[in-house]
């Protein structure tokens, strides 16, 4: 199995210590880069495939341990 393979795994079991770079990680699997918006964005972060839809994330901080509800919502938008 593949890292691909394990790390859509692991996030489909939806673990509650999913980690932000991992989400990145996942999201570029699947076409989707960071979209650049400005030193004034702070934690926001947003996200494109080739086809222009958007994933809107803020960055958890301090633990970078990613919230249940953005979860399921990339989930919804990756149609997994």
């Amino acid at each position: 199995m593949s890292k691909k393979d394990k790390l859509i795994r692991r996030f489909l079991n939806m673990p509650t210590d999913f980690h932000y770079d991992e989400m990145v990680k996942l999201l570029g699997y699947f076409g989707f880069n960071e979209v650049a918006k400005g030193k004034t964005s702070g934690s926001r972060v947003k996200f494109e495939d080739s086809e222009g839809v958007p994933i809107m994330l803020h960055k958890p901080h301090p633990s970078g341990i990613m919230k249940m509800y953005q979860m399921k919502q990339v989930k919804e938008v990756l149609e997994l």
